[in-house]
């Protein structure tokens, strides 16, 4: 069974493990923006915040994407992609499809930071601007360290959910790990056993993640 699906599949994972990774960091990026704008003090950054995580909460993933690749590639024109290269539409939409992942997980990312902010005790901010910390400095260097660590065992949650998510990248035609399970399973008319590797495979690397971040908190902890 391997030998006929699995240099079909193998290739496919590694797509998904690098679509998984680079979603990540940005959704990380902007959900850790985010989550110190809905704290601000300013009434216009916490507006826009909210605004952000209640519509993009609300929103189906399958339709973000199908946004990113309809509206923002093919109807105003954005490349990401070299326009003269051979792999320009393979590039275009693998670096779209990691903005859309990365735009949608942001607000689940804000949401569990937000949560591991009201988490540090109000006497660390207020020590904070005692010795003379603005805002952003005392958010860097003492709030935003408490709230990670607080909210590892979430961040770690959600990793996982952003790695299943990559199927739903069947919509704008990114060759990720399922889609490739289910060509390798109509070229090879062996579907149970294709979409049963790619399960498992799903399976293993989930609880490889899990096992990772129950390792990384207990180091934090202790």
């Amino acid at each position: 069974m391997w030998e006929d699906l699995g240099p079909q599949l193998w290739p496919a994972f590694w797509v998904t493990i690098k679509l998984t990774f680079f979603s990540a960091i940005g959704a990380l990026i902007w959900g850790v923006i985010l989550a110190g704008m809905k704290v601000s003090p300013v009434p216009v950054m916490r507006g826009f915040a909210t605004a952000y995580v209640n519509i993009v909460r609300n929103t189906p993933l399958t339709l973000i994407l199908t946004f990113t690749i309809m509206v923002m590639l093919y109807d105003l024109g954005i490349n990401l992609a070299d326009e003269n290269s051979p792999t320009s539409i393979t590039d275009n939409g693998v670096r779209w499809a990691i903005v859309g992942l990365a735009v949608y997980h942001a607000a689940f990312v804000c949401e569990a930071i937000r949560s591991g902010i009201n988490m540090v005790p109000p006497g660390q901010a207020e020590a904070a601007r005692a010795i003379g910390l603005g805002f952003l400095p005392a958010a860097r260097h003492v709030i935003l360290p408490q709230a990670l660590r607080a909210t590892l065992p979430a961040l770690g949650n959600w990793a996982i959910s952003m790695f299943k998510d990559t199927p739903y990248l069947f919509a704008i035609s990114v060759l990720e790990m399922v889609t490739v399970a289910q060509q390798a399973g109509g070229n090879t008319f062996r579907y149970n056993e294709a979409f049963t590797i790619a399960g498992l495979i799903f399976l293993v690397a989930s609880l490889v993640t899990a096992f990772a971040v129950r390792r990384l908190e207990k180091a934090l902890v202790y």
